[in-house]
């Protein structure tokens, strides 16, 4: 399978949304999410954005996602938070997610971070075992 990991577009927004839906039903929060496409557009592609969004996409389709925003480490210094890594259920297992985190610790070095920093639930199995 083919796809490409590139930075986000705003013509992004509703995929990413879609995902950030996705996630949230596999975290049995479904109801949780309270973004809409003008904040995820307002925030994220304004004059001074509040994060970063890298996606995969096969067949001019947005599979997967990871976003990230910069915060400051008292111990560390400039830091990266990946608030989110997520790929569409029927897409998962075939390196896409791995291909994201790559990318997002490409991104890090490029800004010149001293740490990248996520949160797994821990329950997650399958996401803790990923990440090791």
């Amino acid at each position: 399978m083919e796809y490409l990991i590139r930075p986000a577009v705003a013509q992004d927004v509703p995929a990413m949304l879609y995902l950030i839906k996705e996630l949230a039903e596999f975290e049995k929060e479904p109801n949780a999410v309270r973004m809409d496409e003008a904040t995820l557009l307002e925030s994220g592609f304004g004059d001074s954005p509040l994060y970063h969004c890298f996606v995969a996409e096969s067949q001019d389709k947005v599979i997967g996602m990871a976003l990230v925003y910069f915060k400051f480490s008292t111990w560390n210094g400039k830091a990266l938070h990946l608030e989110d890594l997520v790929v569409t259920h029927p897409m998962r297992g075939k390196g896409i997610g791995e291909a994201l985190l790559k990318k997002v610790v490409a991104f890090g070095k490029e800004n010149n971070v001293n740490r990248i920093g996520w949160v797994v639930l821990d329950w997650n199995h399958g996401a803790i075992k990923f990440y090791e």
